[in-house]
């Protein structure tokens, strides 16, 4: 019985490292998650701005 108990021990302590680990990974992703939304963000007005700036030249074309 004490045999079991103690790998009844190791298998929660392993499960507890696990979600730990997890929560860390998942926090890691809801950060670059922001900030690739962020970033799309940005190159969307970028490329707005660049579109814009296209047909404002193509208009002053003959």
């Amino acid at each position: 019985m004490d045999a079991d108990l103690k790998a009844l021990e190791l298998k929660l302590s392993s499960l507890i490292s696990l979600c730990s680990d997890l929560r860390n990974e998942n926090a890691q992703l809801r950060l670059d998650l922001s900030a690739s939304k962020n970033d799309a963000t940005l190159l969307k007005t970028n490329m707005a701005k660049a579109s814009e700036r296209i047909e404002a030249l193509m208009e002053t074309l003959p």
